[in-house]
């Protein structure tokens, strides 16, 4: 059934109509020749300028070629009217004086005559155009009608002219109808057509015509035809000579603008290709300086540019080898004393039995910081790896599903304190691919310690998919969150939410800023999305085979039970359409709840989310007006007590965990 809705877009053809393939194959095969001219134009300046000034120069040629044309041939035509009337006056005048002066014929035996005084009309007038056109010498013919407008008129029987013009044809009807109507002289521009035995082609003429009378009083027409055919000839060479001087011009014209232009363009492209090759690292490349004009003095400045440059670029970069060095250095030589120290306080702390309550207590805070102190020595080796580009990557294919019951067996001692449970849920179906397995665990047990940290007492949901080229896993907490901007800022090194506040829970500050280099190391994403106390989720993408670019994520960045995902669903269902609400976490307060219920056996895995990007792809959903302010206090600058320490005995007499692999939960206040 027809919707009735009109063509998307203004199109005249819908994109499902028959002709919409044929026509868009069309468009496509006839603008496909035509690409490389565009591309050329966009990209060359010269051309555009030539071509420019060319059109520029030739409207200006045109123009002044129709102004010049147009006097000449006003002035032509002017001088030849003015000379035509002069001619034509003297000739009416005689014609008049003849027909006064005329004498009275005898008519012969038999004949008959024209007048009323028997005078010979018919003769006198042959006599007249024949002595009037004699002095023109082909400067102009004479014709001869009858008074009216037919073809012969009234007084004179008959046409007459001279030359072979055909008189009839030569004189328009409007002149005709004018001169009958007025005593004066009258003209317009016609053509002379010439009888058929002649030969001859029309010419174009000025007509002057004038009401007469003849010997016998009666009134006829007489006219005078010049030709224009020397005005036409010095017109069409006054043509010529504008259109050979216009073109000559134009042409001049674009070959000083191309040599303009290139005295511009050249710098700028030379500027261009050597400033190419600094932004590819070859700092040594400087431009070639001639003269002392302006674009002497800019290659000049763009010399001393680079140099400058390259000499920051060397300075900056021996700086940040020293502090390299400087920091793996350091590192190194902290681990002898460290190793000394770390005896001497194990020895105390196996012996803190026999102290008194607080020499036991120091000893058990002496353990604590020691193993944090441990912890941040790792980390900053590992930051100097990346920081050096040394970090190899040793990628084998791995089942992420081993790898996250891993992280979550190590933080079950710490989630049974925090009295947290943590769900998996995609993991029915194999998730494997190409990746460390060690880096990869390093950054889930990250992301799950600090889930676990911050999501106060309520579930932590690890998700599992797979879809196209790409793996994920998401990591839901529903805890304080994050406030706007934070998500952001969250994988920097040592970013804490409030500043003010110490780090005092046993992170780093380096966790996640590690996590993000391991990410990146595989060609992967670490994102993360949070809202002011609706908890966090922190999504890790990498791609199913190494080296292959990612075009999305299987699970989205922004998860389904999420305040603005209920509210779209809210609003859907306002509508009339079919909903299927999100999940809210309750409170732990023993209910015995399942919060996020767990995914069905065979599932199958979260389609590819097509809106996922590339890069950090931190979303913050603010808070609303209706949400506690409580939660944005709660943590502000969160930490995520070690792995080890929630193995640790809770009483001054419980026993110390040792370190499983030297990594712990990061503080999420500053790089979590």
């Amino acid at each position: 059934m027809s919707s009735g809705r009109p063509p998307r877009g203004g199109r005249l053809l819908r994109e499902g109509a028959p002709g919409g393939s044929v026509l868009r194959l069309f468009v496509r095969w006839a603008r496909r020749p035509l690409l490389p001219a565009v591309r050329l134009w966009r990209r060359n300046l010269q051309l555009r300028v030539v071509a420019g000034t060319l059109l520029m120069s030739l409207g200006v040629v045109l123009l002044l070629g129709f102004v010049v044309i147009a006097q000449v041939s006003k002035g032509l035509l002017d001088a030849k009217e003015e000379a035509a009337r002069s001619q034509a006056g003297g000739g009416f005048a005689v014609a008049q004086e003849k027909a006064s002066n005329a004498p009275v014929d005898t008519p012969p035996e038999g004949g008959a005559t024209d007048g009323r005084s028997g005078r010979n009309a018919t003769a006198w007038m042959n006599d007249l155009v024949e002595a009037l056109s004699s002095g023109g010498q082909s400067a102009f013919d004479v014709v001869a009608l009858g008074a009216g407008s037919g073809d012969t008129g009234s007084g004179v029987r008959g046409a007459r002219a001279s030359g072979g013009v055909d008189p009839t044809a030569s004189i328009p009807v409007s002149l005709r109808a004018e001169v009958d109507k007025g005593a004066g002289a009258y003209l317009t521009f016609s053509k002379i057509r010439y009888s058929e035995g002649e030969g001859k082609s029309p010419e174009p003429s000025l007509v002057i015509g004038k009401r007469l009378t003849d010997v016998n009083g009666d009134p006829y027409h007489l006219y005078y035809l010049f030709p224009l055919t020397q005005e036409e000839e010095s017109l069409n060479l006054v043509r010529g000579t504008v259109a050979t001087a216009g073109l000559f011009v134009v042409v001049l014209l674009g070959a000083i603008a191309w040599f303009v232009v290139r005295q511009v363009v050249s710098p700028v492209r030379m500027a261009a290709g050597i400033a190419e090759r600094l932004s590819a690292g070859r700092l040594q490349e400087r431009m070639k300086v001639t003269g002392e004009d302006d674009i002497a003095r800019l290659g000049e400045a763009f010399n001393k540019m680079a140099q400058n440059l390259q000499l920051k670029i060397q300075q900056l970069e021996d700086l940040s080898r020293m502090q390299r060095r400087f920091v793996s250095d350091v590192s190194h030589e902290l681990r002898t004393p460290l190793t000394t120290v770390r005896m001497a306080a194990d020895v105390i702390h196996d012996a803190r039995v026999d102290f008194d309550p607080v020499t036991a207590r120091s000893a058990e805070l002496l353990a604590g910081q020691l193993d944090r102190f441990e912890s941040l020595l790792a980390d900053l080796l590992e930051i100097s790896r990346f920081d050096a580009g040394a970090a190899a990557l040793e990628a084998e294919p791995i089942d992420l599903r081993n790898v996250v019951r891993r992280v979550i067996d190590g933080a079950e001692p710490l989630a049974e304190r925090k009295g947290t449970r943590i769900r998996v849920l995609g993991d029915a179906q194999p998730v494997v691919a190409e990746a460390d397995a060690r880096r990869v665990e390093r950054v889930l047990r990250n992301l799950v310690v600090n889930a676990v940290e911050h999501g106060e007492g309520r579930d932590v949901v690890v998700r599992l998919a797979s879809a196209g080229g790409a793996v994920a896993v998401a990591v839901r907490d529903y805890g304080v969150g994050l406030k706007p901007g934070e998500a952001t800022r969250v994988f920097n090194r040592f970013w804490r939410a409030d500043p003010a506040r110490a780090r005092t829970t046993g992170g780093t500050g380096l966790g996640l800023s590690i996590a993000v280099e391991d990410a990146r190391l595989h060609g992967g994403w670490l994102q993360a999305w949070g809202e002011p106390g609706g908890g966090s989720q922190f999504r890790l993408t990498l791609p199913r085979t190494a080296d292959e670019p990612l075009r999305g994520s299987p699970i989205p960045l922004e998860p389904e039970d999420s305040r603005a995902a209920r509210a779209r669903t809210e609003s859907a269902a306002t509508a009339g359409a079919r909903t299927v609400p999100g999940p809210q976490q309750p409170e732990r307060a023993g209910a015995g709840l399942d919060p996020i219920p767990p995914r069905p056996t065979g599932a199958v895995a979260v389609p590819a989310d097509p809106t996922a990007l590339p890069g950090s792809g931190a979303r913050v959903v603010p808070r609303t007006a209706a949400e506690p302010e409580g939660a944005e206090g709660r943590g502000a600058a969160r930490g995520a007590v070690p792995e080890e320490a929630a193995a640790r005995a809770a009483g001054p007499g419980g026993g110390r965990a040792e370190r499983a692999d030297g990594t712990d939960g990061k503080d999420r206040a500053g790089g979590r």
